[in-house]
């Protein structure tokens, strides 16, 4: 029986720790109770862990189907099978007890399958899409599934084919490289304390990186040459060890984030004549003081 909330409150359920009441909030447990809903036609939008997404602090007007008790894996040999509400840190530990090289770079990242192969999430040079074989997704527009190659994924910088053509992932399979267990805990351990070193702790809510990196070049170190470190909006505040990462430092709201964001990019814009995307999912509500913000960042309206 799927679970299903009435004027549900998000807050804890992202890792920026902000967020109002939605209309209507779905937890499905398998891939055939998110199919059933889809086929309702009655959910705006499916999520999963919510760890690059900022909702309003104002009540949305939306209901929202949450993926993370579709959390399924199976690894045979070097083929590896997840559902989309997966977290990859924990595939990512299975595959080095098993001696399986690709995932090393899932062991720092908070969210799950569904939005790392939306946006082909990557570091310390491994993507999701390099060990990609296959997808099942629901085609929202046809409501029919499709099962999409690594061609037909249509990969790129932070993006695939499935938000182009509102798809929902359903499940996804992997081929890994056969590796040496000690080699791949030692990448593993290399990576977990990079990100120590450079990105902050979920004790700082945040939602990791803030904007894309502008091609050739590197949105932290814009955004660092601007100052920006340090910078504080209200209870949000740009981390001083990363100027792309804005921390909930003392009990923030969602005009705080976007409110430092917008002062973010006007920066870099007005310094160096480069607009920063962003790189994390703005839910809020049309006509808003901070959607009018959001549009201005992701629609260039000046």
């Amino acid at each position: 029986m799927v679970e299903i909330f009435n004027d549900y409150n998000v807050k804890n359920h992202t890792t920026f720790k902000i967020g109002g009441n939605v209309k209507k909030a779905a937890f499905p447990s398998s891939v055939s109770e998110l199919i059933e809903l889809l086929n309702l036609d009655e959910y705006d939008l499916v999520l999963g862990n919510c760890s690059n997404v900022l909702f309003s602090s104002e009540n949305i007007d939306k209901s929202i189907i949450f993926t993370d008790k579709i959390n399924e894996y199976k690894i045979e040999n070097n083929i590896v099978k997840v559902c989309c509400g997966t977290k990859g840190p924990i595939v990512s530990k299975e595959c080095s007890k098993k001696g399986l090289s690709g995932f090393e770079f899932l062991i720092g990242f908070p969210g799950s399958f569904g939005g790392m192969i939306c946006m082909n999430a990557s570091a310390h040079n491994q993507f999701i899409s390099d060990c990609f074989i296959s997808a099942r997704v629901y085609d929202t527009n046809n409501k029919k599934l499709l099962i999409l190659n690594k061609d037909e994924m249509e990969f790129g910088y932070r993006k695939s084919v499935i938000n182009e053509k509102k798809y929902i992932l359903l499940e996804a399979e992997f081929m890994l490289k056969e590796g040496d267990c000690e080699k791949i805990e030692e990448i593993m351990q290399r990576n977990t304390e990079f990100r120590k070193q450079r990105q902050p702790a979920l004790s700082y809510p945040n939602a990791g990186s803030i904007f894309k990196n502008p091609e050739n070049d590197s949105a932290g170190r814009l955004l660092d040459l601007c100052g920006l470190k340090g910078r504080i909006s209200g209870g949000a505040q740009v981390f001083e060890k990363h100027a792309n990462f804005i921390i909930n430092k003392n009990n923030a709201n969602s005009f705080d984030v976007i409110s430092l964001m917008y002062e973010m990019y006007t920066n870099v814009r007005e310094k160096y004549r480069i607009e920063l995307k962003p790189e994390i999912k703005y839910i809020g509500n049309e006509g808003s003081r901070e959607q009018k913000l959001w549009k201005i960042m992701t629609e260039n309206i000046h």
